[in-house]
């Protein structure tokens, strides 16, 4: 849906999507529709009680019918209490459902979209979108629509009741509604684009904010504070300036419409009050149709007032389904083919081309060709940009190849389920990723249902039992918003821990030693030479004294391989990855 699409059907195509959600949730509905009927319909009764006491029980001086009429405003206004407390708490319940169930779906969605669309979309922006916009959808279906069907209830009940007391009177008013409706029409048009547009500000600022707090230490280290006030400051005012036209504009529609429309009454009203005088219609009459004519104001007011809601609503699930029918460029074929078993680990890589979406006119990877056996340990060695850590997003498919393909156990990449595949790798990235969870729960990320027996033989064998045991809950320390209450070597030890727990066929180390000191890193060797034991390994080390005993190195250059052999036989060719020797081993 375009940001300058406000058409009638866009509006109604938007809200069909609560349609599954609203009809999980029938008792609520059911319960809430009754209750309104109830108070909508006790609300009514209150001009007609009016009349009956002006017309019997001042006009006649008739205590008895007097105190009745008193005793059935008392009911009706109990009446009109319980149903109305009993339709608060269906709808508003039927709101936190909704948004609660739209939350779980939209999150769920956003799980399944590749990198391709993370890499183009702010993370604060989507945070925005489970948070305000869902946020939005609460507040319109568990008041605003509660309102905006009472109060067209409402109207359509005194506009009844109206014709019913004096249909000379109600064909007076009914000359003057165009007048109120104008205004709605016109400038209900501009509430939309302005609502939408203010939505987007806060989303903007959302994600200058949540940028800035994930990257709180280096915004700290670098004393860039100031600047990123700044930023989130200009930001907010941006959207406060957005806001403040929306609130503007829906004002001036309000204003015209309660004008219009009690300038109308007023003038219905003057007929009725010369209709009085002449004896053409008595008091209680007139009471009544004033009452109803107020009744029917202020529902138009009300409508009018959640129109604008309505309207910031559409917007809000415009960009929810944007987000919903949003689909994942790499997913799982309809019929994937299953796995050998046991998976072996063989990979052939064949006259591969890729360039990324965000690059496209930069090739990552050309004509990239390599088999790696099954058990087998090779290194990527290479300048930054080489290509290795897009190899990595290859092979665990968070990108396909523009040419070429890729196979694992002889089984092409692309016929394969997405979630089979990548279990079939442990990954241990460069900069290790923990949660805002216990050191047990992080390693166990892992493998799911793994004991806590085998969370600690992991944890040894990554040389992290040790620093864990000290911590005041032991494993079960929480470690922080990612892991900042550890140093970064321990985060590093957990993610080994991670890896080794998931016990895959095929493990990929990404500079997986290089937050460690001299000493962690050479317990950690010892753990991974036990690690790659029997198990296919790729690692990425730009310190050369880590892939030493590789079975392959492979050298890459600008997405190419240029050279390939042991540390001894790359050392005696020279090239590149002497160089790199010699520029390392001489400092």
């Amino acid at each position: 849906m375009s940001e300058n699409q406000p058409t009638n059907q866009g509006k109604l195509n938007t809200y069909r999507m609560l349609l599954p959600l609203l009809g999980e949730q029938r008792l609520l509905i059911i319960g809430w529709l009754f209750f309104l009927t109830i108070s909508s319909a006790a609300t009514l009764t209150l001009p007609a009680a009016a009349r009956f006491m002006i017309d019997r029980g001042f006009g006649q001086t008739d205590p008895q019918l007097l105190n009745a009429g008193f005793m059935g405003l008392f009911v009706v206004a109990m009446v009109m209490a319980a149903a109305g407390a009993l339709r608060y708490f269906c709808i508003t319940l039927l709101g936190e459902r909704v948004a609660a169930k739209l939350r779980t779906r939209l999150y769920a969605h956003l799980l399944t979209l590749d990198q391709a669309f993370f890499e183009r979309t702010r993370s604060g922006e989507l945070v925005s979108r489970l948070a305000a916009d869902t946020e939005l959808v609460q507040t319109v279906v568990g008041s605003t629509l509660s309102l905006s069907l009472r109060s067209l209830l409402m109207l359509v009940g005194s506009t009844v009741m109206l014709i019913v007391t004096s249909p000379r009177l109600a064909g007076l008013t009914a000359l003057v509604i165009p007048a109120v409706i104008l205004p709605i029409v016109v400038l209900g048009r501009r509430v939309e684009k302005l609502s939408r547009e203010s939505q987007d500000r806060i989303a903007d600022a959302s994600a200058v904010a949540s940028e800035s707090i994930n990257a709180i230490h280096t915004v700290q280290a670098y004393t860039r504070e100031p600047r990123e006030r700044e930023r989130y400051s200009n930001a907010v005012w941006l959207a406060l300036k957005t806001a403040g036209h929306r609130i503007a504009t829906t004002a001036w529609l309000t204003a015209l419409v309660i004008l219009l429309g009690f300038g109308a009454i007023t003038l219905v009203l003057w007929a009725g009050a010369h209709a009085v005088l002449a004896g053409e219609m008595n008091a209680g009459v007139l009471a009544q149709f004033v009452l109803y004519a107020v009744v029917a104001a202020g529902s138009v007011g009300g409508l009018t007032e959640v129109w604008g809601e309505l309207l910031r609503c559409a917007g809000a699930l415009g960009r929810i389904s944007e987000l919903l029918d949003t689909r994942a460029e790499i997913r799982s074929p309809e019929q994937p083919i299953p796995l050998p078993r046991p998976l072996r680990g063989s990979i052939r890589i064949e006259q591969v081309g890729f360039h990324y979406p965000s690059r496209p006119e930069q090739a990552a990877l050309h004509d990239f060709s390599l088999s790696i056996e099954a058990g087998e340990t090779v290194a990527l060695v290479g300048p930054s940009g080489a290509g290795k850590s897009t190899l990595f997003q290859l092979l665990q498919r968070f990108h396909d190849p523009q040419s070429g393909r890729i196979t694992l156990d002889g089984e092409d990449l692309r016929s394969l389920d997405l979630a089979e595949l990548r279990n079939a790798f442990a990954l241990v990235p460069q900069d290790p990723v923990l949660f805002g969870a216990s050191a047990a729960d992080n390693i166990r990320f892992g493998r799911l249902d793994a004991d806590d027996g085998a969370v600690e033989v992991a944890a040894r064998a990554a040389e992290a039992h040790e620093f864990l045991r000290e911590l005041p809950q032991g494993y079960d320390t929480y470690l922080g918003e990612r892991g900042v209450r550890l140093s970064g070597g321990q985060q590093q030890r957990i993610a080994i821990a991670r890896a080794l727990l998931r016990d895959a066929p095929v493990l990929l180390l990404d500079e997986a030693t290089s937050s460690l000191d001299a000493q962690s890193e050479h317990l950690i060797q010892q753990a991974l030479t036990r690690l790659i034991a029997n198990r296919t390994t790729l690692v990425i080390a730009h310190r050369l004294s880590t892939v030493q005993k590789a079975d392959r190195i492979v050298v890459l250059e600008r997405g190419r391989i240029v050279a390939m052999g042991t540390h001894e036989q790359l050392l005696r060719e020279g090239g590149l990855y002497a160089e790199l020797a010699r520029l390392q081993f001489a400092a």
